[in-house]
């Protein structure tokens, strides 16, 4: 009889700082959402409003593309949160900067 082998795959879970970062990429998104929402109801009048908005979700962007990046370095875990949330911070960064310099 041929021998048979058992393999047992431990349950890894998702890297912490993948899960944060998936996490800030949600709230950039919204804060986008909620940017233009003012700035259609407030008529474009208050600009600080929206800036500081925008600039405060540029700035969770940036951090949770950072903390994506690093969540790579964990060990025994998966890294499927890590690449999502690198990749959605990644873009909405670079979306961020675009439409900041099609402003300037």
């Amino acid at each position: 009889m041929a021998k048979r082998y058992r393999y047992a795959f431990a349950k890894k879970k998702e890297a912490a700082k993948g899960k944060l970062a998936v996490g800030l990429a949600v709230a950039s998104f919204l804060l986008f959402i909620l940017d233009v929402i003012l700035s259609f109801a407030l008529g474009g009048k208050p600009g600080y409003v929206i800036g500081g908005i925008a600039l405060f979700a540029s700035v969770i962007s940036i951090y949770g593309f950072i903390m994506g990046l690093s969540s790579f370095s964990e060990e025994d875990r998966k890294h499927r949160t890590s690449l999502i949330g690198s990749i959605l911070n990644g873009l909405i960064m670079v979306g961020w900067l675009g439409m900041f310099l099609s402003g300037l």
